[in-house]
């Protein structure tokens, strides 16, 4: 722990807004430990990190930033009561609902990454009607991981080229790390350049394996319900303090 709170510290939050990171990912992470510091339920914890997942993603669109993804639900999150379930399929519902009521007014652009045939059909059809509105919208596209798994998505690619291969659309002698990325959930999006997990936690948790292959990493002890514009500050003002080398000197 001590090695990253080193490295992660900075003598100010200040951010130029002219060099922001082109992709930001952020794995909303500690709204049950939110929840249960405060004696409620943990679908309080996760009404709250809706809230927080809405500000921060209408100030990434303000401030210019051009791609926001977020690990909402995960291929094991199906593992949980079936109560905190519902309860985050019925938030998503409602968020849903009311950015399909002001996409006109906002004109933020949203992306769905991960297998949606397990969602209500409902649900699934709130997706397809939210990605059809803002499809000519430009700016931020906020791309939103449900029953997203990092792991899944890769063997979903490998599986989907495995068969262009077998129907000749393919061939396996020619295949670039460019061509396999269009297999991908994330196929047109670029690499996010930083990660950010709140909670205290220092690990992916399985999410965007691949594309994190040269992300900056961001951690905090800050639960995700109060990750703020300030806390968000701090993540991007660490992550232009740092060198990138792509693995060069």
């Amino acid at each position: 722990m001590p090695l990253f709170k080193r490295r992660n510290a900075q003598p100010s939050a200040e951010v130029d807004f002219t060099k922001l990171p082109r992709h930001i990912a952020i794995i909303m992470d500690g709204n049950g430990r939110w929840a249960k510091k405060r004696g409620l339920p943990r679908t309080a914890g996760h009404a709250a990190g809706a809230e927080t997942f809405r500000t921060i993603a209408t100030y990434c669109k303000e401030i210019g930033l051009d791609y926001l993804t977020v690990y909402a639900f995960s291929t094991e999150n199906w593992k949980r009561p079936q109560e905190e379930v519902s309860a985050i399929m019925g938030l998503l519902k409602k968020y849903l609902l009311e950015a399909i009521g002001q996409m006109e007014r906002d004109k933020v652009k949203m992306e769905f990454f991960g297998d949606l045939s397990p969602l209500t059909p409902e649900l699934q059809e709130l997706c397809q009607r939210t990605r059809e509105i803002s499809k000519h919208y430009e700016g931020c596209q906020v791309n939103i991981c449900l029953n997203y798994g990092g792991r899944d998505e890769l063997l979903r690619g490998a599986m989907a080229y495995a068969k262009d291969c077998m129907e000749g659309k393919a061939d396996p002698n020619h295949l670039t790390q460019d061509q396999f990325g269009q297999y991908l959930f994330s196929r047109g999006v670029p690499d996010p350049d930083l990660v950010i997990r709140p909670s205290g936690e220092l690990r992916l948790s399985n999410f965007l394996l691949w594309q994190s292959a040269y992300a900056e990493f961001y951690f905090t002890d800050v639960l995700w319900p109060d990750f703020s514009k300030e806390e968000l500050h701090k993540a991007i003002a660490a992550y232009q303090h740092r060198s990138r080398r792509f693995g060069g000197v």
